[in-house]
């Protein structure tokens, strides 16, 4: 009996090997190992939000706008949730007009494609716009890991760019634009979140989002906008998003309903209205986007998106609608976290500790005096009941290797409180030499 293996991670795509892929698996495992410890590492929705919810009663909301709005008869609106559906979605008329009408981004349904989650629609739009190796993908550093993961699944080089208090920094992206053009490449596109950045927490203001909209005009790149955390944001204190602001089609914008409807349903989206030139004459990138999607998924399951569609029925057609509940729960939590911290973080603790106070999202950033590695996480959960996100996962420099970051939105006020001061006996005892 050859007892080799039957294959060597040499010989399979170097992406196996890229430490960004482990960063969540990596999480998982550890609260596998410490599952009565706080933690503070998820950024996941709450589980209060799910309760309740009726997925048939959903279902058949939207089975009535099949027939009352689109006019379909009973037994072809059933068959409708049976089949494939069309790559480009089902219910892509509800969401443009969400859209249009919380976000002022106006979109006409042939401009979108429903994705499996904002993950999909990432890959999706990489894939469709990176035709040449040599281009590059730029990201904000720290990133969510996810849009990195999608590069390095299809080769794309990635480069970092600083993000800083007001998030991405531009005059660092020209700077990368600059150092490409001279090294005979070019930056395609660069992902970019406005609102709240996982897990910087950062949010651009208005003027730092023009100027960042007349930079890829100046450059000939695409902004890749993520969306999920821009919802977590007061209703008085909204800002437009890129996609919003975009008068020369340089945005593709992302969104997912994971975090405002439930994320089991696995539903996003992407808005691509760019206009792509063939023999045949024009058509969106949305559908280029759909073509892709035939050999990935094929189609996002028509069920989902009929409980999502209801989800959006129910609530008068509105994100704004179906997420205000959830965002002022979320808002109410991030406040009980920095309240906290300012309580147990700053008497008598090691010099060196600070931390930013973000007006929405779920993430808090902290700063520590010592490296935030794997042994301190284990030694925070093992004997410290605590657990958190390393913010080296995050990024493709250094610059995260003494951060790390706290998620709000899992848990109830009375876990944040005991997790913080969790936190801060581990680092009174850990951090102080």
């Amino acid at each position: 009996m050859n007892d080799a293996p039957d294959l060597y991670a040499a010989d399979l795509h170097g992406s196996l090997r890229d430490p960004v892929l482990g960063a969540i698996s990596f999480l998982n495992e550890v609260m596998d190992r410490h599952p009565d410890a706080i933690s503070f590492a998820p950024g996941a929705p709450h589980p209060d939000f799910v309760q309740g919810l009726d997925p048939h009663a959903l279902t058949e909301r939207f089975l009535t706008h099949l027939r009352t709005v689109r006019g379909l008869d009973p037994a072809r609106a059933e068959r409708t949730l049976y089949a494939y559906g069309p790559a480009q979605g089902l219910i892509n008329d509800l969401v443009t007009d969400a859209l249009r009408t919380d976000q002022g981004i106006d979109a006409a349904p042939d401009d979108v494609v429903i994705t499996v989650g904002a993950q999909e629609a990432m890959l999706l739009t990489l894939r469709a716009l990176y035709r040449d190796t040599g281009d590059l993908l730029a990201v904000a550093d720290p990133c969510y890991p996810g849009i990195v993961g999608a590069a390095r699944l299809l080769d794309i080089p990635v480069t970092d760019v600083r993000e800083g208090p007001s998030g991405l920094d531009a005059g660092h992206l020209a700077a990368r634009c600059r150092q490409a053009r001279a090294e005979g490449r070019r930056i395609r596109a660069c992902y970019v979140a406005p609102d709240f950045s996982n897990p910087g927490g950062t949010r651009m203001p208005l003027a730092a989002r023009h100027a960042l909209l007349d930079l890829a005009e100046r450059e000939d790149l695409f902004l890749v906008e993520d969306n999920t955390y821009a919802f977590t944001a007061a209703e008085d204190d909204a800002l437009p998003g890129l996609k919003a602001l975009d008068t020369r089609r340089r945005v593709v914008h992302l969104g997912t309903f994971a975090k405002v409807g439930f994320p089991g349903a696995r539903v996003g989206y992407a808005v691509a209205d760019q206009r792509v030139g063939h023999s045949a004459g024009e058509r969106s990138l949305a559908r280029e986007l759909a073509e892709l999607k035939t050999m990935v998924t094929i189609n996002t399951p028509p069920l989902s998106q009929a409980v999502v569609g209801g989800l959006l029925l129910e609530h008068g057609g509105s994100l704004r609608a179906l997420a205000r509940r959830k965002a002022a729960r979320y808002r109410a939590n991030l406040a009980r976290l920095t309240d906290a911290l300012d309580r147990h973080l700053t008497d008598g603790m090691p010099p060196g500790i600070s931390w930013h106070r973000p007006a929405g999202g779920f993430f808090v950033r902290v700063e520590l005096p010592v490296p935030a590695d794997d042994a301190l996480l284990e030694v925070s959960a093992s004997r410290y009941g605590v657990l958190w996100a390393p913010m080296r996962q995050f990024s493709l420099t250094d610059r995260g290797d003494r951060q790390i970051r706290l998620s709000c939105s899992y848990l109830e006020p009375d876990r944040i409180e005991t997790g913080v001061r969790r936190l801060a006996a581990l680092l009174t005892r850990e951090a102080a030499g």
